[in-house]
């Protein structure tokens, strides 16, 4: 399954279809930061604990995606699309980096 079959599944899951309504991008935002949440208090626990629960953690991740994927529809993209356009981010900003370190880009 890719990434959009995912999302494409994901958005028949709710009890009504994806919308930009303020209702909608609340229950989404606010699901993502809570899964999220649940994510951060995991690795908490593992940090306090020292005990390590990755099935635990995949599966946050999993409600994670869940709620980042029907975001991404929700702002008119496919989730792979915004995969693509992180990556080119974070290789600009990679780049740039480097080229600062190495003394061939000044710093602005």
């Amino acid at each position: 399954m890719t990434i959009d079959e995912y999302a494409a599944w994901a958005s028949t899951l709710g009890k009504q279809p994806l919308s930009q309504n303020q209702e909608m991008l609340a229950y989404l935002g606010l699901g993502l930061a809570g899964e999220a949440g649940e994510v951060a208090d995991l690795l908490k626990k593992f940090l306090r604990d020292r005990k390590w629960d990755a099935e635990a953690l995949a599966e946050e991740l999993g409600d994670v995606i869940y709620f980042w994927a029907c975001l991404c529809l929700v702002s008119g993209k496919q989730p792979s699309q915004v995969l693509e356009a992180s990556r080119r981010k974070i290789a600009s900003g990679t780049s740039e980096r480097s080229e600062r370190r190495s003394g061939t880009r000044p710093i602005s």
